[in-house]
């Protein structure tokens, strides 16, 4: 559903406002409470590590607890992923700190960006495992219903999902260069009909482009013959490079 969601709402990035598709992320978040009733505390849920003497095997993302039993080669104890189980720590899923600072559910110094991803990270949970009921703290109230910290994760949600958008847009306007290295020539980066994974029916040139926001250039393949896109004043040459070549040495 998460997946879906989060889908309907790119492609309609051009149509709505932000308002309206922010409400519809939070009618699906009110659609996905209703999964279960059943509401844990953290150390009923901490009873639920694996082990010979716990409960089973639960783990938490995002609030939404999730039975993963069937994936106990994963998350029992001697898997890879035990350390999610038994809690919610939301956060190590997009920052892979395993640590105990980093195993937190505390999400909020976390980019847009990370929120996208950890929102599709829910999206593989509610697709793959049972849903057992909501974790009472950060994310849940004592009577399930979502708190404020939930509700203003949307607002960094449609941030991200919109600059993935914007994003994809630019990819598709400047697909990325192929790239090569090798002790003998160097590096080297050259544009196709398919570089950067946008299939099309012209190569381009490479160019460097300039991210004002990140302050980052990085390669894109140019089609000379559009100024609207080879006169974009953040584009520059490469040096000792012809600009009509299709393959520079860098």
């Amino acid at each position: 559903m998460i997946k879906y969601v989060v889908a309907l709402i790119s492609v309609s990035l051009a149509l709505w406002s932000g308002s309206e598709w922010v409400n519809l992320w939070r009618f699906d978040l009110a659609d996905v409470s209703q999964d279960s009733d059943r509401l844990l505390s953290q150390e009923e849920l901490s009873l639920y590590q694996g082990r010979e003497d716990s409960k089973g095997l639960y783990l938490a993302i995002l609030g939404q607890v999730f039975d993963v039993e069937k994936g106990r080669k994963h998350y029992g104890p001697a898997g890879s992923y035990r350390f999610f189980t038994g809690r919610d720590a939301s956060r190590a899923f997009v920052t892979g700190e395993f640590t105990d600072a980093g195993l937190t559910d505390d999400v909020s110094d976390l980019s847009p960006s990370q929120i996208v991803a950890l929102y599709d990270w829910l999206a593989f949970y509610q697709k793959d495992y049972t849903p057992v009921g909501k974790l009472i703290g950060r994310f849940y109230s004592k009577s399930g219903k979502p708190t404020s910290v939930l509700q203003n994760l949307e607002a960094s949600l449609a941030e991200g999902l919109k600059l993935k958008a914007q994003a994809e847009e630019e990819n598709k306007l400047y697909p990325a260069c192929n790239s090569e290295w090798n002790s003998d020539r160097g590096g080297r980066v050259w544009c196709s009909t398919k570089s950067g994974g946008v299939h099309r029916d012209w190569a381009g040139v490479p160019r460097m482009l300039f991210s004002p926001g990140s302050g980052h250039t990085r390669c894109v393949c140019v089609r000379l013959d559009d100024p609207t896109r080879s006169n974009n004043p953040n584009l520059q040459e490469y040096k000792d490079c012809s600009p009509q070549a299709e393959s520079c040495l860098i």
